[in-house]
């Protein structure tokens, strides 16, 4: 016996397909979504059907574009300077760093960072086409923008590698404790950038 409409349950079981969307949050958005008398299923469905068709991936920064745009306005700006590229894993990383308003260089996404626990290799990610662009654009200085974590840190020492002896200064993000943090629950990671990134009072 079904207890629910397959419909329903269908729903539930595409949500539960999420990241970090368990069986109990995938069954209150499905609901939520039947008992709506409004359009908000339409537009849902409408955007869902949008979402892959409708971006692309920027040729020279791989950030993400319109579908159809070859370049992300982040790079063709002529207020931007393409001498300072900012690279970071994943498009979102790009996003939080443009909202602080202080950066106006470019950006490169690698999609993703050295995993190879999860079958991730340095092949996998557009580092090939950074060292590419660092060429190609003079770049001075590359800012590895990757979280402090083992991955993140296995990938800026690639990346490092990489780049040989070209004179590009590498710089990483200051990294540390955040405002509030009780040493004791620092991880070891941020603990270390922290002590490094000490400052004269």
């Amino acid at each position: 016996m079904q207890l629910l409409p397959p419909a329903l349950s269908d729903l539930i079981e595409a949500f539960g397909l999420l990241p970090g969307v368990g069986p109990r949050t995938a069954e209150r958005y499905a609901y939520y979504l039947a008992k709506q008398q409004s359009d908000s299923p339409q537009k849902l469905a409408e955007a869902l059907q949008k979402v892959q068709s409708g971006i692309g991936y920027c040729e020279k920064t791989f950030a993400l574009v319109p579908a159809g745009q070859k370049l992300s306005e982040l790079y063709t700006d002529p207020r931007r300077d393409k001498t300072v590229v900012a690279v970071v894993a994943e498009p979102f990383d790009l996003i939080a760093l443009e909202k602080t308003g202080q950066f106006n260089g470019t950006y490169h996404v690698l999609g993703g960072l050295v995993s190879p626990i999860d079958g991730v290799g340095p092949e996998q990610l557009h580092i090939k086409e950074l060292i590419q662009r660092i060429d190609d654009d003079k770049v001075s200085e590359v800012i590895l923008a990757t979280n402090a974590s083992v991955e993140g840190e296995s990938t800026a020492l690639y990346i490092q590698k990489e780049l040989g002896d070209r004179k590009v200064t590498l710089t990483r993000l200051a990294q540390g404790l955040s405002v509030g943090v009780d040493l004791e629950y620092a991880d070891q990671i941020s603990l270390g950038r922290a002590l490094e990134g000490r400052q004269t009072l």
